[in-house]
């Protein structure tokens, strides 16, 4: 992540209509500090170390560094959030994908050239396999772009009636008795491999990474291995919401002169430039509470987060009409492609402009940066000064507000 204000010379290239997208594994920034909990089963996701050693059954050792370790983080949270899935399937998910991929988004430019557009972590050459489980797009387990998410290859993993592919290609919770299954079997019934001995090597491996990243009575073994993990209530892992190495900080929270008005105004944001359609992902967990193209803001998303025990929402703004992946009502990962970077609304180039309400949805922002900043998201620089209080603050800026005053969650929402 680039951690301070890039230089003039990195910030024209950034700004640069003929880029593209710089491919990273990780739709987030690594630097997490995490604490999901898990009712129910009692599991909880906690903060992802640099590195892990492990050992396969086959007595190799080895070491999974953060990227690929956040990749397994994606996947435990993912299940947690699907009824029928336990603390087994979790496992079982994790021996596949680091069988199929050593826990690593793989693109196939071979077959496919436009995988190495998507954020990967190399390039890979069986079939036309991609991603971290290494589905085929020719099998049915979906589009290229669908396949290079890894929230999506996780969903549909698992399976069941509220997977992507359901009934088929079939997930791990459409595959009859998985529980009682060896852990091997149930992967390869997913993956529909001839090796089946391939994912038990790794049986230890993925027990490993789950007592590295939980805690909690399921990963002390005091749970019920069947009862379903459920949905995460909490969580306190944050995220950048844009890939490492794609953006330049522009516009920070505070006063400041209104670029398109010229006049003073107070800015309730901060703005990141990067390249057009360069993936936004959810700063964390959480509902999405709007997903709308309207006024100022352009296309706009707005998630609401249980944080820490509090209700934060976050927004992020100026996406074109076609760059909204969610929808109101939508819950979402820590890292997950929300929507991609536009310049749509009262807005003077290609960027994110990204707010965090303490309260929810309707409440005053803060910075943006020392939230970042305190959840170990960031480095950046933080503002030196408050939201404007009384009626000789500066109004509010302008650049990212609606000029409708028609939608109340839009009015509420100024940056």
């Amino acid at each position: 992540m680039l951690k301070k204000l890039a230089a003039a010379g990195l910030a024209a290239v950034l700004l640069g209509p003929s880029l593209g997208l710089i491919g990273v594994g990780v739709l987030m920034n690594p630097a997490v500090s995490a604490a999901c909990t898990v009712p129910g089963a009692g599991l909880i996701v906690g903060a992802i170390p640099e590195s892990l050693r492990v050992t396969t059954a086959n007595g190799e050792t080895f070491t999974l560094n953060r990227t690929q370790l956040t990749h397994a983080a994606t996947i435990i949270e993912t299940g947690s959030q699907i009824d029928g899935v336990t603390r087994d399937g979790i496992q079982i998910a994790l021996m596949a994908a680091l069988t199929e991929s050593t826990l690593r988004m793989l693109a196939n430019t071979g077959t496919y050239p436009e995988s190495g557009d998507y954020p990967n972590d190399g390039n890979g050459s069986d079939h036309d396999s991609l991603g971290l489980f290494q589905m085929r797009p020719q099998s049915g387990w979906g589009t290229v772009a669908e396949l290079m998410d890894s929230t999506y290859q996780a969903r549909a993993f698992f399976g069941g009636p509220s997977g992507p592919n359901y009934p088929s290609p079939r997930g791990l919770l459409d595959i009859p008795g998985w529980e009682q299954m060896d852990k091997g079997e149930a992967a390869q019934s997913v993956e529909v491999s001839a090796f089946p001995d391939r994912y038990r090597n790794y049986e230890p491996v993925a027990e490993t990474i789950l007592t590295a990243l939980t805690t909690g009575s399921a990963a002390a073994g005091g749970a019920d291995e069947t009862t379903p993990v459920g949905s995460m209530a909490e969580t306190s892992r944050v995220v950048f919401p844009l890939p490492e190495g794609t953006w330049v900080l522009t516009s920070g929270f505070g006063p400041r002169i209104h670029p398109i008005t010229g006049e003073p105004s107070f800015h309730t944001g901060t703005d990141f430039a990067a390249p057009d359609s360069t993936p936004i992902v959810a700063a964390a967990e959480g509902v999405v509470t709007i997903a709308e193209f309207s006024g100022g803001y352009g296309g706009l998303i707005v998630i609401e987060h249980q944080i820490d025990g509090a209700t934060v929402a976050t927004a992020y703004a100026h996406m074109w009409q076609s760059g909204i992946h969610v929808q109101p009502g939508d819950r979402v990962t820590a890292g997950q492609h929300i929507g991609d970077v536009g310049s749509s609304g009262n807005s003077t180039g290609p960027h994110l402009h990204f707010e965090v309400r303490p309260g929810g949805t309707h409440e005053d922002a803060v910075d943006a940066a020392a939230w970042l900043n305190a959840h170990d998201a960031a480095d950046l620089p933080e503002a030196e000064i408050g939201a404007p209080v009384g009626s000789c603050a500066p109004s509010p800026d302008t650049e990212d507000e609606p000029d409708q005053a028609g939608d109340d969650s839009i009015q509420a929402m100024r940056s």
